[in-house]
């Protein structure tokens, strides 16, 4: 069905090649999983399917891709939109209409398909997805799971043979993750679609993948089974290294396969007490992680930052934040979870001070923002946004982060020093608005993170970040709290929150429905549960991490005494 023939492509003629001498070759009705750290090349590859790379990115392009026997050398992508259908990261922005009647018609109307066939295909699409009931809705009105569906239907009136999603889960919640992921293993054994997604939270569309495609960063891509690549890909669910941890050969690709093999490591981990599930590199050096401090002593820790008492947020009729109460003290992090459409984003902005508020109190020191100069606010609460690059204006990234290090008050290169802990490798000269969204959200991270102030307030911060960026930007998270500072992460990331947070605060219609340490509050939640709780279950273990240092200390237990003077 695709198939790639030497292909090569280069943004800048001499600049390092995004993709070098790809052949693959990916037969009809496979679900195809591409990964590998940010910036490797995934959305290049993505968009090389039906042509928009390089026609609407620049580029140099070399070799040929070719779709069901179609070159995408002679035909512009318009032309494709017939066999490819793509859904990008963010589903409102791709969005052309008002409602969902009307989006899902609106790519057939360009096709100049007949209007009987157009109200069929409707119809069909609406009942496929389960989305029936939302026909007359304002997509803007919808949560991110319904607008990631509706997104995907779209494309699917046109009877593609191909579908193409960039991060198609990123900003969804568990429960709304499974059902777009159930609706597109609809797509491929019912229909034979031939569905190509690139996802760094591999985790979730592992255990369904046919097909493996690892771009290490050199350009190439590696192809394979999942169980044929997992044992040396650089990248890996949690599931994944739990099985690493413990020796497991052929290594776990699902919760299921792990838990079935378990039971001996449940066995000898049952009167171990689990050590902190923060990463190992937590440990490092203040200097190791430059972010701006904040003037005088730092807070003891448990000392309150931040009160808010009775927040209520309010749209017209809807109540998006009912009476809500926050405490958060020095010295800890706070995850802040609850499905798409909770009220998560618009409490954070309620305490921040630029959102609307109905009613209720913020106390920082100083006052409350809400009733602060904007500077004085984001100098007592800081927040970095879901859309993070609203935030970026400068030309080059060496511009933004010279910015930031200036507005802040910190050392020169600071902002640079944290960017690379993030993201290694972008390009100073680069416009911010060419990086990919992972990379963009590191740059707006360091720029926020260098600041610093006493409360920090991240809406969904790892969203297009790998394990890798994610394991780093954790570990910046973990030095704020011991520097005294608040974090609260707005997230729907299980896995980032079982190894970070000290505690979880859950949302469901507005309200507070759960608040409590980490390990309490995901370890009795099926749909917060990370994966290595779930395969332990009962026993509260969070990580691999966490379990790979009680197995070490183990074998170190067990390891007969060295004698004086014996070798090493």
């Amino acid at each position: 069905m695709i198939t790639f023939e030497d292909v090569s492509f280069r943004y800048e003629e001499d600049g390092p090649a995004a993709l070098a001498g790809v052949d693959l070759h990916i037969p009809e009705g496979e679900l195809c999983l591409v990964t590998g750290h940010t910036g490797t090349g995934k959305s290049t590859l993505l968009g090389a399917v039906n042509g928009l790379v390089p026609r609407f990115t620049g580029g140099h392009l070399r070799g040929r891709v070719t779709v069901a026997g179609q070159g995408t050398e002679s035909r512009p992508p318009q032309e494709f939109a017939h066999l490819v259908g793509r859904v990008g990261q963010d589903p409102l922005a791709g969005f052309v209409t008002d409602n969902v009647e009307e989006e899902l018609a609106y790519g057939m109307e360009q096709l100049a398909v007949r209007p009987e066939v157009m109200r069929k295909r409707v119809e069909e699409t609406l009942d496929l997805l389960g989305i029936a009931e939302l026909r007359g809705r304002a997509l803007r009105s919808l949560s991110g799971g319904q607008q990631q569906r509706v997104a995907i239907g779209s494309v699917l009136t046109s009877h593609p043979s191909v579908l193409v999603l960039d991060e198609p889960t990123s900003a969804l919640d568990p429960t709304a993750a499974e059902d777009v992921l159930s609706a597109v293993l609809r797509l491929v054994h019912d229909l034979g679609v031939t569905v190509l997604i690139a996802e760094h939270r591999m985790e979730r569309v592992l255990q369904y993948a046919d097909r493996l495609l690892y771009l290490p960063g050199d350009g190439t891509v590696r192809d394979g089974t999942p169980a044929e690549l997992m044992p040396d890909c650089a990248v890996a669910p949690p599931v994944v290294q739990l099985g690493r941890v413990a020796g497991w050969s052929p290594l776990p690709l699902s919760v299921r396969d792990a838990r079935r093999r378990a039971a001996g490591l449940r066995e000898r981990l049952t009167d171990r007490a689990p050590g902190p599930p923060h990463p190992a590199d937590v440990d490092v050096p203040p200097s190791a992680v430059p972010v701006g401090r904040p003037a005088g002593e730092p807070p003891a820790a448990g000392e309150p930052l931040l009160t808010a008492r009775a927040v209520t947020v309010t749209y017209g009729s809807t109540v998006a934040v009912r009476r809500v109460d926050l405490r958060l003290a020095a010295g800890e992090v706070t995850a802040l979870m609850g499905r798409n459409g909770s009220g998560k984003s618009s409490l954070l902005w309620a305490v921040q001070g630029s959102g609307p508020r109905r009613s209720g109190t913020v106390e920082v020191a100083g006052g409350d923002p809400g009733d602060l100069p904007a500077a004085d606010a984001r100098a007592r609460v800081g927040l970095v946004p879901q859309t993070a690059a609203d935030l970026l204006y400068l030309q080059t990234v060496d511009e933004e982060c010279e910015q930031s290090d200036a507005e802040s008050g910190a050392g020169k290169g600071s902002c640079r020093a944290l960017l690379d802990r993030l993201a290694p490798g972008i390009g100073g000269a680069s416009h911010p608005r060419d990086l990919s969204e992972g990379q963009q959200l590191a740059l707006v991270l360091a720029i926020q993170l260098t600041a610093a102030p006493p409360v920090m307030l991240l809406d969904e911060p790892t969203r297009g970040l790998d394990y890798a960026a994610k394991r780093r930007f954790g570990a910046v998270v973990r030095r704020l709290a011991a520097d005294g500072r608040s974090v609260v992460i707005a997230t729907h990331d299980v896995e980032f929150v079982a190894a970070v947070a000290d505690r979880v605060v859950v949302m469901a219609d507005g309200e507070i429905v759960a608040d409590g340490a980490t390990p309490d509050v995901v370890c009795s939640s099926p749909a917060f549960a990370p994966q290595v709780a779930k395969v332990l279950s009962p026993l509260p273990w969070l990580t691999p991490d966490q379990v790979g240092r009680a197995l070490a200390a183990d074998l170190e237990e067990a390891a007969p005494p060295r004698t004086e003077g014996a070798p090493r």
